[in-house]
């Protein structure tokens, strides 16, 4: 019995009732392009409706994720998942929960006791230590010194700003084959995450303050295919019995072997497999320039540029034999791979043969453009065009730049790809405050620091990273945005110091009225661009910001002074938040 199905058959016989899947593609929810964990479609349960199953559930839950999509061709990311996940709805709290995961990894999946470790809630000025599910933990078997307690940022969640919320526990695999630590450290990469049980006990208003919560719910997830992996004692989810018929039928198609070849077959099988789920899914996405359809356009013509590295013949129909494994491997458990079967082969063959036939094109206005260019650079013009027109990848046009001793423009395409991206994203509904209380001369510093922050985001982190709002006051500002990831120390640094070199510069701020329209069309980035009026104010900093917003800011990036990043942590699903001062 596989991994699913031993998950679905336990929580059923504990009193459970299975609960299927939602749609990729949420449902009257323009804020998200796809469900990106699996208490995501839950939401509204969590937060006090009634279940018409019942208080405890669990699922499978078909997941797409794109912040890694820079990740995939390594041995752990995906684009797609599967989370499962067992629910209490003011049912049972943290000794059963805890007692049902343990119960589960030590007796149903055999994984010895001494190769686990736990995290839980250190507490805060609010919510007291959660010293409850840590002697829950002793108590099953897990040593005082494999428990370690960890803030807000690794082990707290709550949906907003305000509404229930609550600490969590994250369970550790010790994924190597040297001696285990006596003392578990979660900086070591060595210890694994493959649980996480969420405690909902608190509420926070509006006002911030903190109160416990009549109703109590519990909410877990685990990633199939990082537990899969770690079952089956590999490190590279690719070589597990997940991926196995997938990346044999890439090895017959290309007549090569997955040892020596496993970045582009990795890519091909991750992007083929996301593709069949997304063009099965009920909402009938198809490959377009917008929104999903983007996405799903952009995986396919990926996955044909690695076939093509990998010397696979591209004018045949080489993708149907690919996802036909992965059609037979999940269409008993999701209906509407099996229904819509021919649904996705179609889609898979047409964009195929529409991106060969474009691609052709594509090459010979490459070669034109070679007699045209100025300093061997490929201008934010001539990319954006073989992008726009011919669907090139800006990667796959810097990969022929290269062969020709060229470098592009990456940043002027990054610019023109912005103002494409937000003409076609759907506005979200959500209506966040602008957080500028008064326009004091700290203040309108801190407003244009916040413009600086989110320009240095979408560079260090990438283009997917949006503004989800922001608070100033005289003592720091507060930014949240899109990400789907806790940002690494690294990351936090480069932010850092590319906001800092931009005040060095001491860069022009400088402010242009227009029409909503025009200013869309030039590129200017807005949060939400329905909350603003027809005609605009457009401020833009020298080459790295361009936005649509109402003011105050300062002249000159100069006199900023020194930007700090006092600390990074979740806001939100999907949303991260960072405090941060000028000093």
């Amino acid at each position: 019995m596989n991994l699913k199905d031993q998950f679905i058959k336990y929580f059923v016989s504990h009193g459970h009732k299975e609960i299927p899947s939602a749609p990729l593609i949420p449902e009257n929810d323009p804020t998200v392009l796809f469900n990106t964990a699996g208490m995501q479609p839950l939401i509204p349960y969590l937060l006090g409706k009634e279940h018409p199953k019942g208080k405890r559930l669990c699922d499978a839950q078909k997941c797409v994720r794109l912040t890694d999509l820079d990740s995939i061709g390594d041995k752990t990311h995906h684009t797609f998942f599967e989370m499962l996940g067992n629910w209490s709805l003011g049912d049972y709290f943290k000794k059963e929960s805890i007692h049902y995961s343990f119960d589960f990894l030590t007796n149903i999946l055999n994984i010895p006791v001494e190769r686990l470790a736990v995290s839980v809630f250190a507490g805060n000025e609010d919510i007291p230590r959660d010293l409850v599910s840590a002697k829950i933990w002793e108590e099953v078997g897990i040593p005082k010194e494999r428990i370690v307690y960890l803030g807000v940022e690794d082990n707290f969640w709550i949906a907003g700003d305000s509404g229930p919320c609550g600490g969590d526990t994250e369970i550790f695999y010790f994924r190597s084959n040297e001696e285990i630590p006596r003392e578990f450290d979660p900086n070591d990469e060595r210890w694994v995450e493959i649980w996480n049980n969420v405690f909902m006990e608190y509420n926070k208003d509006e006002n911030g303050k903190i109160t416990e919560l009549a109703s109590k719910n519990v909410d877990t997830g685990m990633g199939l295919e990082r537990v899969v992996a770690v079952l089956e004692n590999t490190d590279d989810n690719y070589k597990t019995s997940v991926w196995k018929e997938v990346i044999e039928a890439i090895e017959k198609v290309s007549g090569k072997s997955y040892l020596g070849n496993e970045v582009s077959m990795r890519i091909i099988a991750d992007h083929i497999r996301t593709s069949v789920f997304i063009s099965a899914d009920p909402a009938g996405i198809k490959p377009s320039n917008t929104d999903q359809g983007y996405i799903l356009r952009r995986l396919i013509r990926r996955a044909i540029r690695h076939a093509k590295k990998l010397g696979i013949d591209t004018t045949m129909n080489w993708m149907e034999p690919i996802a036909l494994e992965v059609i037979k491997k999940y269409e008993n458990y999701y209906q509407e791979i099996k229904m819509n079967k021919k649904v996705v082969l179609d889609v898979l063959n047409n964009e195929g043969v529409k991106f060969n036939r474009t691609l052709e094109k594509g090459l010979k206005e490459f070669d034109k453009m070679l007699k045209n260019i100025n300093n061997k650079v490929i201008d934010k013009e001539q990319a954006f065009r073989l992008y726009d027109t011919y669907g090139f990848p800006i990667e796959l046009t810097e990969e022929m730049g290269r062969e020709h001793g060229l470098s592009v423009d990456i940043e002027g395409f990054k610019e023109k790809f912005r103002a494409h991206q937000e003409l076609s994203r759907t506005a979200s509904k959500g209506k966040f405050k602008g957080g500028l209380m008064g326009h004091s001369e700290i203040e309108t510093k801190y407003h244009t620091a916040t413009h600086l922050l989110n320009a240095a985001l979408k560079q260090i982190i990438g283009l997917d990273v949006h503004q989800k709002g922001s608070n100033i006051n005289e003592e720091r500002m507060r930014f949240d945005f899109s990400c789907d990831h806790k940002l690494t120390d690294e990351e936090k640094k480069q932010v850092e110091e590319l906001v800092n070199t931009w005040i060095k510069e001491d860069l022009p701020v400088k402010m242009v009225t227009m029409s909503k329209e025009e200013a869309v069309k030039s590129g200017a980035e807005a949060m939400f661009i329905e909350k603003y009026a027809d005609v605009v104010n457009v401020y833009t900093i020298g080459d790295v910001s361009k936005e649509i917003c109402g003011g105050p800011h300062v002249e000159n990036t100069g006199v900023l002074g020194h930007f700090k990043i006092l600390k990074e942590e979740a806001s939100s699903a999907g949303v991260r938040r960072i405090k941060a001062v000028l000093e």
